[in-house]
């Protein structure tokens, strides 16, 4: 992790202070889950402050839930993330198709609403990340790689909501990308493993990528909002497609013992005419 994202405590060196600046940069999204923090003496020079206020920081930031210390391995960013939707409430979403629907409909709106701001508010440095994420994107599909593929789908719309400049946004939809990357609601490779998905998908993210890098909000809307409707359409799609084939296998392994009867049934003579 770069360790130049913490700036020098200019006024009050106190704990507080150094409590403040890393809970904004976990808030704003620039520290994420499992991050590495530097080493205690490296990052009190950051600081510019003294060890032991360092550590009193720590301290306070992992009595919050934000940071977890492994023994004589480091100090990270807790699965602060995880807690928005705790394990019950996903394991009960799980087990009701119901809340599929409702999860690829709040999508449609809160990525359509994302990719708008993104688009009125990404700077120059957020054009610079989406564009490194789209050629990545399409460097995996030319090498037909689905998994690396899909881990830069949930990249793409990370940055999406990291480029639209707004707090609850970002989290709130962080969370529900990690329901889907943990397979919670559908598994995207029957998505994926449809004829066309793979390259329809990659032209949409393309599509909410040029709206938003052009700064043009209504194209940004109506992109992002097209792909979570090829989503839910593919998704309905792949499922039927899969029913089908369960039921032709179920009818084929009912139907075998009686074909093969059939197959080695003697025919009866032909009766000589009177």
């Amino acid at each position: 992790m770069p360790t130049d994202i913490f700036a020098r405590i200019e006024h009050s060196r106190t704990a507080d202070e150094v409590v403040l600046q890393i809970e904004m940069l976990v808030l704003e999204g620039i520290l994420r889950v499992a991050d590495r923090l530097p080493g205690e003496r490296e990052l009190a020079k950051q600081f510019d402050v003294s060890r032991p206020i360092l550590r009193e920081a720590l301290k306070v930031l992992e009595g919050r839930g934000l940071l977890t210390t492994q023994h004589g391995g480091g100090t990270f960013v807790a699965d602060v993330i995880g807690q928005v939707f705790t394990r019950p409430v996903m394991e009960l979403i799980a087990r009701h198709q119901k809340a599929t629907h409702d999860y690829l409909e709040y999508r449609r709106e809160m990525e359509g609403i994302t990719a708008e701001f993104a688009a009125r508010r990404a700077t120059e440095a957020d054009r610079a990340l989406l564009n490194r994420i789209i050629t990545a994107m399409k460097n995996a599909h030319l090498k037909d790689d689905f998994e690396e593929e899909a881990a830069l789908d949930v990249e793409f719309h990370n940055a999406i909501g990291e480029c639209a400049h707004n707090l609850i946004l970002l989290h709130t939809l962080r969370s529900c990308y990690r329901l889907l990357s943990e397979g919670v609601f559908f598994n995207r490779a029957m998505v994926y493993n449809l004829p066309g998905a793979r390259e329809q998908l990659l032209a949409q993210h393309v599509a909410i990528y040029e709206a938003v890098v052009a700064g043009n909000p209504d194209a940004g809307r109506r992109a992002a909002q097209a792909h979570i409707d090829f989503v839910t359409k593919a998704m309905t799609d792949a499922e039927r497609s899969g029913d089908w084939e369960r039921v032709s296998k179920l009818r084929l392994r009912q139907r075998l013992p009686d074909l093969a009867m059939l197959g080695t049934r003697k025919s009866k003579p032909t009766e000589a005419a009177e």
